[in-house]
């Protein structure tokens, strides 16, 4: 007797024009946005928002192609690809950004490596000062 597995790898998570949800969204997996998400979304996968689709809420991807409308911040940690029919209204931190001819964009835009470097800066600013700069300004010397 064969065995049927239902593989979940390649699976994409689809929501249809007409469709509303209010509320967060997380799945491992690709996703597919037609309809309209008042929440944010947190993937490990690509999420695609197409051309009828809205999502208001951020978002947090690997990859992204944004088709619709996207207001909020979105966060992307490999590519992520504004088509020319693209409003996005946030910030965006991303690794790597391709924006077509005629998309809207609105908001900052900062690349991860970026953000990276300025936590590892603000992190070696934050330790405490030896003791030769203290004796410089007379916070170890007797007196």
């Amino acid at each position: 007797m064969a065995r049927n597995e239902i593989t979940e790898q390649g699976a994409v998570n689809t929501i249809t024009r007409g469709t509303v949800i209010k509320g967060n969204i997380t799945a491992s997996g690709d996703f597919r946005m037609d309809g309209d998400l008042q929440g944010n979304i947190t993937l490990n996968g690509k999420l695609v928002v197409g051309e009828s689709g809205k999502v208001v809420g951020n978002v947090v991807c690997q990859n992204a192609n944004i088709i619709g409308t996207v207001l909020g911040n979105i966060t992307v940690k490999e590519l992520l690809s504004l088509h020319s029919t693209a409003s996005v209204k946030g910030d965006i931190m991303i690794n790597k950004l391709s924006i077509e001819p005629g998309a809207s964009f609105s908001g900052t835009c900062r690349m991860l490596d970026e953000v990276r470097q300025d936590e590892k800066t603000a992190e070696k600013s934050s330790t405490p000062e030896t003791g030769a700069h203290q004796d410089q300004v007379g916070g170890n010397r007797p007196r």
